[in-house]
């Protein structure tokens, strides 16, 4: 199509129609009020292109796909008038992500699997959340030592670490998106009578759920769960309020960094197999510095944050200052404020004290007169 040194009449067509386009879509913007180009609660940005230029021009019916790539790349490059910011996001749940769990719900209880290092890392996530909880208590049962609490496992996948948690002798509530993981964690609990009773597993999202249990968990447990979210601010805020007053969220995930993304989706996924490729996406992961500044920022204070380092030889998972892979981190909700004294109370007070002051004054100017 571009062989002579002359474009082809449909090629002379197609940049025609691409220029009247331009020119229409800009003559059109500038008419456009600002309640059209940016409508109320819209956050990220995404492409409002009137409907006619795709019609009359037929720029989306190009057969020339390095032509609709140059169209596209340029757009992309030179943000045109006509694009505003919108965000559709009602549910931290990504679709895609729900699709690549669900295709290995049958794998969770598999040891050696693709599931072999969340296994291992039950060695140190279960003793993490164990240790900071019994901080916050007097004393605990020999045995059971959370026995009296009750913990929300958010994206508890197939149970591999709400099993533990009920073992040590927590009300476990384990809530995920993906029915067949659900199923897969009932099933394998079936077989241990005191878990069946401790621990509950719903098919659900953490923000289906705020509503109905507000202020009822001493604990939630995100492990390995908010780098697969889409809006991890609007997770933060819900792990809040389910919390108790003075509650634990204990976050497991991956840093956002180069050598997170070399070792643990360029190796880990691509070269040595140990995830499944399509596992993670970079562009989710968080550091350990935004993670902290969201908490604080929606009313819990960060305790602690520690390096997890994973060895794929060995298989076994260790504690590291080096927080530039995986970290665990763990936050408390701030306790509730004293609520402000309504405002006939306080205009009173106020009252009260000028009035004192008033009479102040008036002794004093008297005995000034003496």
């Amino acid at each position: 199509m571009w062989g002579g040194s002359k474009l082809s009449s449909s090629g002379s067509r197609i940049l025609e129609g691409l220029r009247l386009g331009f020119q229409r879509t800009q003559a059109d913007s500038s008419r456009l009020t600002t309640s059209e180009v940016y409508p109320k609660n819209q956050l990220s940005w995404i492409p409002q292109i009137k409907p006619w230029v795709f019609s009359e021009n037929r720029i989306m019916w190009f057969k020339s796909y390095s032509m609709t790539f140059a169209c596209l790349n340029w757009m992309k490059i030179f943000r045109l008038p006509w694009t505003r910011p919108y965000s559709t996001s009602q549910t931290t749940v990504d679709a895609s992500e729900v699709k690549t769990f669900l295709a290995l719900a049958h794998k969770w209880w598999d040891e050696q699997g693709v599931y072999a290092p969340l296994h291992s890392m039950n060695d140190l996530r279960v003793p993490f959340i164990r240790d900071n909880l019994l901080r916050t208590v007097a004393d605990h049962q020999p045995g059971k030592p959370l026995s009296g609490m009750k913990i929300l496992d958010v994206g508890c996948g197939g149970g591999l670490l709400t099993e533990p948690l009920g073992r040590l002798g927590a009300s476990v509530v384990g809530i995920d998106p993906v029915d067949k993981n659900i199923k897969t964690a009932q099933h394998h609990k079936s077989f241990d009578p005191v878990l069946d009773k401790r621990i509950e597993y719903r098919t659900c999202s953490l923000e289906e759920i705020v509503k109905d249990t507000v202020e009822t968990f001493d604990a939630v447990v995100a492990s390995e769960v908010v780098e697969h979210v889409i809006d991890l601010e609007t997770f933060i805020q819900c792990c809040f309020q389910v919390l108790k007053p003075e509650g634990s969220l204990f976050i497991t995930t991956i840093n956002k960094t180069q050598l997170s993304y070399a070792l643990g989706i360029v190796f880990s996924e691509q070269i040595a197999g140990i995830v499944p490729k399509g596992t993670h996406t970079w562009e989710k992961f968080v550091s350990p510095e935004k993670l902290e500044s969201i908490l604080e920022s929606n009313g819990l204070s960060v305790q602690t944050v520690v390096g997890m380092l994973y060895n794929p030889f060995s298989g076994y998972w260790h504690w590291s200052e080096n927080t530039s892979l995986n970290y665990a981190a763990h936050a408390l909700k701030s306790s509730l404020q004293e609520h402000p004294a309504p405002a006939e109370f306080a205009l009173k007070g106020e009252t009260e004290e000028l009035q004192a002051e008033a009479s102040t004054n008036t002794g004093v100017q008297e005995e000034l007169k003496k």
